[in-house]
């Protein structure tokens, strides 16, 4: 008997008990849609915030410090411990290391890192933000090239600046989306948010305070700095600087960080002519003398995303710490390994069950069929032959439920994403596919319901084969 009519001979039977059929295909099509849509979800995960940190530059970049971080006795809890080995430890990180930097082939840019807190008044509202200086060539590399607004600088002496969504919720600003524009809601209004179209805020003026010291009062009012009863008032004043709204970045993810996570982004000279507190981290406590010319920290950036881990040896070999996500890389991957087998585990749990729903299935197709075996046997039929036809039916049931179950999973988890959505865009994030089904899935899920499938037909089929066609041929 050749394959063509065991195949037809597999079809004509499972045809004959179509209910029972079904309902056996129906056990495989659940457990694989339960596997497919889980394990989707977890490499959906995965792709989110891998592309989020490939566009947000974390795999192409770095940030170099003057000193190393003993993160063992961070997590002991000495801190001063940790302080004295810093000091101890530290180098120079001035102008002369960053041209050093700056010279490594691989490096494409590299500048000094200045962040500082900054109270905002913008349209007659005021709020206090992290402001961020970065150079004008940063507006090529994404997510500063695609902004919601506007465009990016071209000139680090420019007197604009760029906006988040984040500074514009803490202004309570809601931006209009031209492609789906709703009017605003009693409970927006009662909080004292105003909508207004994105367009409108470019070109308009934007102040930014900072807090810096007041040497004259601290002559006048020694006993302030000193902090004893009696003194009134405390050394530092406010200074104003007016700038011009330039462009406004896009909402960022869930998963995106770093240059939005600022509430401001300035040019870099703009920034550096702003009065403030000459020091803004630890490592300016640590390390820099007043007028130094020291940094507390640098922004460096490789061409590629291999180029990372040899750059940052060459800068560790010069006596500077180095801190890259890119390290955790390799956790990242395990974390998503574990977290993708545990979705996997309970989708197949579900077809294990199904695989059961097989077996019983088939040891009643014997059963019933006990007498149909006989005669086979009886007119040169091989226990090979009958195996096969068995072993065809599994393997029917496996492949039809693995595309049905292709199917299910794929309706889960459009219909689990628009919902996840529906949140995400309560929350007033930006929308995304939370599950995604790559070709490997597919195949994967495909080749799993067809193997289960046979190995659930193994006993059934060898127990078929060893029926003695005497007792078969008088089995009523």
């Amino acid at each position: 008997m050749n394959m063509d009519e065991m195949t037809r001979m597999a079809f004509e039977n499972l045809w004959k008990t179509k209910l029972r059929t079904g309902l056996t295909v129906l056990g495989v099509v659940i457990g694989i849609g339960a596997l497919v849509s889980m394990v989707s979800f977890g490499t959906g995960m995965q792709k989110n915030i891998t592309e989020a940190f490939l566009q947000n530059d974390v795999f192409t970049s770095m940030q170099v410090l003057p000193g190393k971080i003993n993160l063992e006795e961070a997590m002991r809890g000495n801190p001063q411990a940790l302080l004295q080995q810093a000091k101890k430890d530290s180098v120079a990180l001035d102008h002369a290391a960053l041209q050093k930097i700056r010279a490594i082939p691989e490096v494409e840019i590299a500048f000094p890192e200045i962040r500082f807190p900054v109270k905002v008044r913008f349209q007659d509202r005021e709020a206090t933000t992290n402001l961020r200086a970065l150079p004008a060539v940063m507006g090529k590399f994404k997510p500063l090239s695609n902004l919601a607004a506007g465009a990016f600088y071209l000139n680090d002496s420019q007197k604009v600046a760029i906006l988040s969504p984040r500074l514009l919720r803490d202004l309570k600003i809601r931006l209009i989306d031209p492609a789906n524009p709703k009017k605003t809601t009693i409970e927006d209004t009662l909080k004292g948010f105003r909508s207004v179209r994105a367009d409108s805020l470019m070109g308009k003026d934007i102040e930014l305070i900072t807090s810096v010291l007041d040497l004259g009062k601290v002559m006048r009012n020694p006993m302030a700095v000193a902090g004893q009863a009696g003194a009134s008032g405390l050394p530092f004043s406010d200074k104003s600087t007016h700038f011009r709204v330039a462009g406004i970045a896009k909402q960022a993810s869930g998963f995106e960080h770093g240059f939005l996570e600022s509430g401001l982004i300035l040019p870099m000279k703009a920034a550096e002519s702003l009065p403030r507190f000459n020091f803004s981290s630890v490592w300016d406590i640590l390390n820099r003398k007043p007028d130094s010319g020291a940094y507390s920290s640098l922004y460096v950036r490789v061409k590629k995303m291999e180029h990372l881990a040899p750059v940052k040896k060459r800068i560790e070999d010069m006596g500077f710490g180095v801190v890259s996500i890119a390290d955790q890389l390799e956790d990242f991957k395990k974390g998503f390994l574990i977290f993708d087998t545990l979705l996997g585990a309970v989708g197949t749990i579900a077809l294990i069950v199904a695989a059961l729903g097989i077996i019983n299935t088939m040891v009643m197709s014997i059963l019933e069929r006990t007498r149909e075996i006989g005669i086979m046997k009886a007119v040169g039929g091989g226990e090979t032959d009958i195996r096969g036809i068995f072993f065809v039916e599994a393997g029917v049931i496996g492949f039809v439920g693995g595309v049905f179950g292709l199917g299910l999973g794929w309706l889960v988890t459009r219909i689990a994403n628009a919902i996840a959505n529906i949140y995400v865009a309560k929350e007033g994030g930006t929308p995304m596919d939370f599950f995604y089904i790559p070709l490997w899935l597919i195949l994967g899920a495909m080749a799993f319901s067809v193997c289960v499938s046979l190995l659930a037909g193994l006993y059934p089929a060898v127990r078929a084969s060893r029926v003695n066609p005497v007792e078969a041929l008088r089995h009523d």
